[in-house]
């Protein structure tokens, strides 16, 4: 689900939404280990206290829903889940009196619990999602927790998902950061506590602003598109273009601080912030080093009889290939201080290394204003092609139309070399080659009907 956040200024109280509706799943674990004694008494008796004491103190939030499933519980042996409560306004009673009554009898069935959980969220993009597992442990689950968890976050449905752990740390020799916000209680205190803080950061938003500094730590006026993706599987939450002005109010983002974020501003190069977390209910700044300057290529202004195309200009990094940005001939654009290689896609194409680009100024270079050729090729149908000439070395520019026996192109200063040949012969002694020069902003017409 991709989530636009338009900026306009100060984001103040008064703006702010309406509450949206967030739904809760809680997953307990109800297999047979649950028997065994944790602090004052069974977990699952520990569990149902203290779940039993923390939907009575929410029953009354009205932008609040609860549902229950449970895996371990059905028959002894069995391994199978089910959704005892599902979503829906007022059913705290029915929540309360289902936990009372919950005996653990099975096995182990948190990655077919947390399958099925998908389906147990009814249908609306407006509502945020949060599911949290109560366990005692999960080493001997069916399935593989960590690619359930990626697919039930890849799905968009779910906004977070959290993992309580209770019982012993032997019990959870293998992490389970990849599932979930994972917490391990070491003791029964804190179970409270951790419930609170799930339920808490599940009814908050972060407020976030940036400033794009230079060399000297000063922030500067900037619009920058920018991206946020889920850390954890890599898709994008929420995308925008963030203004910032040093005399302008501050344009602040709001965020859902349950996902830990990678960030991507698309200055050139884009500039990544990798897994960065937000504090709910509060402010927060990143001041992002980025220093910049202008580039502008034209060429030399030359007038000319002809036409000179619209060329665009490959700009890379100095050592990569990939390009950052397809940049107008005679067009400005804005890059991060640093050299970059350049390709001007004339014909033929020129290559233009290691231009510098300083912060606060504007680097403009120029090429030279190309020249026309007309070709006037034998009225027989002939194939050919333009070659560049330099230095006894020849470099391919351009195949000739067999169609036409006149044909004008549009090439940069040197000298060049064409080779033609009639269409269908066979005999390499029937190619004809002829060399020519180009001159900048000037015609050159060369005839080789004869």
């Amino acid at each position: 689900m991709l989530l636009c956040l338009w900026g306009g200024g100060a984001f103040a109280a008064s703006d702010a939404p309406t509450a949206e509706k967030t739904r809760v799943l809680v997953i307990l674990d109800c297999s047979h280990s649950m028997w065994e004694k944790w602090q004052s008494d069974a977990k699952i008796k520990v569990a149902q206290k203290v779940l039993l004491r923390f939907l009575d103190s929410i029953s009354a939030q009205p932008d609040m829903e609860v549902a229950l499933r449970v895996f371990g519980h059905l028959n002894r042996d069995s391994y199978g889940t089910r959704l005892e409560v599902p979503f829906g306004p007022g059913n705290s009673y029915r929540l309360q009196s289902k936990i009372k009554t919950l005996v653990p009898n099975g096995g182990c069935t948190a990655a077919s619990a947390l399958t099925s959980s998908l389906n147990d969220f009814p249908a609306d993009d407006e509502a945020r999602n949060i599911i949290l597992i109560i366990t005692d442990g999960m080493d001997d689950c069916d399935g593989d927790i960590c690619d359930v968890a990626r697919q039930v976050q890849l799905s968009g449905i779910v906004v977070k998902t959290f993992i309580i752990g209770i019982g012993n740390p032997s019990d959870f020799q293998h992490r389970l950061d990849c599932a979930g916000r994972f917490s391990f209680l070491s003791n029964e205190e804190l179970f409270d506590e951790t419930l609170y803080e799930v339920f808490y950061l599940s009814d908050q938003k972060a407020r976030l602003t940036f400033s794009l500094i230079d060399a000297e730590g000063n922030p500067y006026e900037t619009e920058v598109p920018l991206a946020f993706y889920d850390h954890q599987t890599h898709v994008v939450k929420y995308a925008t273009i963030y203004h910032y002005g040093v005399e302008d109010p501050v344009d602040t983002l709001t965020i859902d601080p349950l996902v830990s974020y990678d960030i991507t501003l698309f200055t050139k190069p884009p500039i990544e912030i990798e897994n960065r977390h937000f504090t709910a209910g509060r402010h927060n700044h990143i001041e992002i080093p980025a220093p910049q300057g202008s580039l502008r290529l034209k060429t030399d202004g030359r007038r000319t009889q002809f036409a000179v195309p619209d060329y665009s200009v490959l700009v890379r990094r100095v050592g990569s290939s990939e390009v950052l940005a397809v940049q107008p001939l005679g067009g400005r654009m804005d890059y991060l201080s640093g050299k970059y290689d350049l390709e001007v896609l004339t014909l033929p194409p020129l290559h233009i290394e290691g231009v510098e680009v300083r912060q606060g100024s504007d680097s403009e270079l120029q090429i030279p204003t190309p020249g026309q050729l007309t070709l006037v090729k034998p009225k027989a149908v002939t194939t050919g092609s333009i070659f560049a000439f330099h230095e006894g070395v020849l470099r391919w520019v351009c195949d000739l139309n067999p169609n036409t026996v006149s044909e004008r192109i549009v090439l940069l200063p040197g000298e060049y070399q064409v080779i033609l040949k009639p269409l269908g012969a066979v005999d390499y002694a029937s190619a004809r080659a002829s060399r020519f020069v180009i001159e900048s902003a000037k015609p050159t017409v060369l005839n080789l009907e004869k």
